[in-house]
């Protein structure tokens, strides 16, 4: 599965962003996806996770309430909606999809990569 991910930029603090990755030769809804995020300086961070057709998501404690993911299985794609984002928020965001039969919040627990999207967030 090769994920291409999209839609990062430079907001104001308060401002919404929409994520997307799109994803190719595999059978999508083989997958979980989920996203993470990683700041200079920090770890990988869980963000949010969607089971294969979307009737599951887990979101880590810095998304809830805040950041909604989704998936559009007939489209191959992931999205990402982030609302009332946050310095804070500012990070490298990575797609990525599991062949775990549960929904993991642990990146060494997935199998492939997108190559990450800029977000920043100026306050």
């Amino acid at each position: 599965v090769q994920l291409q991910a999209s839609g990062g930029g430079l907001v104001q603090a308060g401002a919404s962003l929409r994520l997307s990755c799109s994803a190719s030769g595999g059978t999508f809804t083989q997958v979980r996806m989920a996203w993470f995020r990683q700041a200079p300086g920090h770890e990988r961070e869980f963000v949010a996770g969607i089971s294969r057709f979307g009737g599951t998501t887990n979101y880590g404690d810095s998304a809830k309430g805040r950041f909604t993911i989704s998936r559009d299985n007939a489209k191959n794609t992931v999205s990402l909606q982030m609302n009332s984002l946050k310095p804070e928020d500012t990070a490298v965001y990575y797609c990525a999809a599991t062949n775990m039969v549960y929904l993991s919040t642990r990146d060494t627990e997935y199998d492939y990569w997108g190559q990450g999207t800029q977000v920043t967030v100026s306050s």
